[in-house]
């Protein structure tokens, strides 16, 4: 029985992007270096905020330049993660919905465990069991790691699971761990992304990724 749904956070049920690029920007404008696009970012974010950064700072930046760029970023998006960041539509409601179905919940992702952990208590209170974050010594997806802690906190197994996810990190990441992926279509990739990394399942809005969802419980 498919009973527990894992999910991706920036992208998948919270849209972040603006809040990102704001706080990339200022970060590299406080070290004079050229500003990068909302779209630019949205190429970015994935892998952790670490990589995010080291994108988006010039090419050849040195690791002192890049380092003061980290910080200052780390600092602004502590104190402004929540300006502009809400759930995509639906995503509440679908959420209260699962655990109403006797689902059970999980967050992974690459995003900072402390970003994460206020972000999404405040965002989906008790609607979610366990949030897993980036930490320093678990491997950041495509890594399975933080799925296996995750199904661990859970009391579950990964043939019981299915990951909901809006990129190829996110496919790679459910294939690393055996589960079955869930490509979301209103994040921060384009369905040819996801396809091609994988993904069979596709959900256009939180209604059909509900639909989908209990279709695949018992199967």
């Amino acid at each position: 029985m498919k009973n527990t749904v894992i999910f991706d956070l920036d992208g998948t049920l919270l849209d972040t992007l603006d809040d990102l690029t704001d706080s990339v920007n200022y970060a590299l404008d406080k070290s004079g270096m050229p500003l990068r696009t909302k779209d630019e970012i949205r190429r970015f974010v994935g892998n952790g905020v670490r990589v995010l950064i080291k994108r988006a700072v010039p090419e050849g930046t040195d690791d002192s330049a890049y380092e003061v760029c980290f910080k200052d970023f780390r600092e602004y998006y502590v104190a402004h993660m929540e300006d502009k960041t809400a759930p995509y539509d639906g995503v509440c409601e679908l959420l209260r919905d699962l655990k109403n179905e006797g689902f059970k919940t999980a967050i992974v992702t690459n995003k900072a465990d402390f970003a994460a952990q206020d972000l999404c208590r405040r965002m989906f209170g008790k609607n979610i069991d366990a949030i897993v974050g980036s930490v320093d010594g678990r491997p950041n997806k495509p890594a399975p790691d933080g799925v296996f802690y995750a199904l661990e906190l859970l009391d579950e197994s990964a043939e019981n699971a299915l990951f909901v996810g809006d990129s190829d990190v996110d496919i790679q990441t459910a294939q690393n761990a055996s589960i079955e992926p869930i490509g979301v279509l209103w994040g921060f990739r384009d369905k040819e992304i996801i396809e091609k990394a994988g993904a069979k399942h596709f959900a256009s809005t939180a209604k059909e990724l509900k639909t989908l969802l209990l279709s695949l419980k018992n199967v």
